[in-house]
């Protein structure tokens, strides 16, 4: 498969929504003496920063709140009228067990603990933290939700000092770390599976686990997390034109999140209510450099085809590389490559290997594999296949075809219609 990828692509482009329409910081409240102050680029050591239910970032800093990327500041009362005073914490509960608390916002003060939902204060609150969070410490520096998949259960990490304190949601348990490597974060932040310690007006990106830092930290806030004069990474940022769109390969994982990859970039899209960035493939799996071929998910781990590789990584907080591998296509799909697209229908075992205008059926229960049925396909020159509950989606440059199964795919000798990729799957102009 020729790996494209389109030059606003590559330069990994943000596109997340904000409410607030102005793009200069600056504090508009009647009778505020300390504008400078609230002016986050200047450079702001923020208190707590946390999703809301609708997926907009609040920025907290003393009495006043930024509502998103852009924007002035504003007092955080228009929002959380009950709140007196500045937030120490605040965290979006990931809780999907409990609808009744699952997005809900929780904002930290001293000793006490408010839940929102809709900027609506729920009954019963504030409380004192120990009674909602038993084993958390007051007068915290920073909170972050951990959804299970990222950490081994869904938890809220509290950090006080060095100290992060993991709350289980399920049993309501704690166990304290000590990350002495990483900074004392005055506020922290979950991301689009990515997470950040802020400390003055720098971040360090962190593992949720194990507290790692890999990479060249801390980096300016200013530069990836509001939009400033002067600063910015990524270029001149325009979208990407759905027109211009190529993918490489897409998924679907047992755990229900998509990712489109195109060149050497992946983006994770079923989680758009928050924002679609886009990242270097190696930094999830960094073993694969250079794009991928082909991508398909089976028994929670993802396989990803690279020339006449494959690198299979468990699904599980974050992806680890299977000892073993990459091993050979041949070796372990018993065809030759190269592949040019690939996918596994949900709660199925075969895998469907497309290589030119040819699909190949493979068992994967057999070891070794076994090579069903190759049939002929209505297309050739495919880019990437995804199969969920909607079907199958086979795509062609800025266009896909729509199937209702594999068997339908395999019979027809006639393409249908072409659908055209849009702002709706994924981050492009339409």
């Amino acid at each position: 498969m020729e790996l494209v990828v389109t030059k606003t692509l590559f330069l990994c482009v943000l596109f997340t929504v904000s409410t607030a329409a102005p793009l200069q910081d600056a504090a508009v409240e009647d009778g505020d003496t300390s504008p400078a102050v609230l002016d986050r680029c200047a450079g702001v050591e923020f208190d707590a920063i946390t999703l809301n239910e609708k997926g907009n970032t609040l920025f907290f800093k003393g009495d006043h709140l930024w509502n998103g990327f852009t924007g002035p500041a504003q007092l955080s009362t228009l929002y959380f009228k009950e709140l007196n005073g500045p937030v120490n914490a605040a965290f979006r509960m990931h809780n999907t067990e409990n609808p009744d608390d699952h997005d809900h916002i929780y904002l930290f003060q001293d000793d006490k603990v408010y839940s929102y939902f809709n900027q609506n204060l729920e009954e019963g609150y504030p409380k004192q933290i120990e009674e909602d969070f038993p084993g958390v410490p007051t007068h915290l520096d920073a909170a972050v939700e951990c959804p299970k998949g990222e950490c081994m259960t869904d938890s809220v990490l509290f950090f006080k000092g060095q100290d992060v304190h993991v709350y289980d949601i399920t049993t309501k348990t704690v166990k304290t770390k000590t990350w002495s490597h990483l900074p004392s974060c005055t506020s922290a932040f979950r991301w689009l599976e990515h997470y950040y310690c802020f400390h003055g007006h720098n971040f360090t990106r962190f593992h949720p686990v194990s507290g790692e830092v890999t990479g060249a930290y801390p980096k300016d806030a200013r530069h990836y997390f509001m939009n400033c004069p002067n600063f910015g990474h990524g270029g001149d940022r325009k979208p990407l034109k759905c027109s211009d769109v190529k993918l490489s390969a897409a998924t679907t994982d047992d755990g229900g999140r998509t990712y489109f990859f195109a060149g050497p970039i992946y983006m994770r899209v079923d989680s758009h209510r928050d924002g679609i960035h886009a990242f270097p493939i190696t930094r999830a799996w960094k073993e694969v450099n250079d794009g991928v071929d082909a991508v398909f998910s089976y028994d929670n781990k993802i396989y990803l085809i690279k020339g006449d590789q494959v690198y299979i990584y468990k699904a599980d907080a974050h992806f680890t590389l299977i000892e073993g591998y990459p091993k050979t296509i041949k070796e372990e799909l018993g065809i030759e490559g190269p592949v040019d697209a690939a996918f596994v229908c949900p709660n199925e075992n075969i895998a469907y290997i497309i290589q030119g205008n040819r699909m190949h059926d493979i068992v994967l229960t057999a070891t070794p594999r076994v090579v069903g049925r190759v049939v002929p396909l209505p297309l050739s020159n495919i880019d990437a296949s995804l199969c969920g509950e909607d079907g199958i989606k086979i795509f062609r440059g800025s266009q896909f075809y729509r199937y209702e199964s594999p068997m339908i795919l395999a019979m027809g000798r006639i393409a249908p219609v072409p659908v055209a990729i849009t702002s709706a799957m994924m981050p492009c102009e339409d």
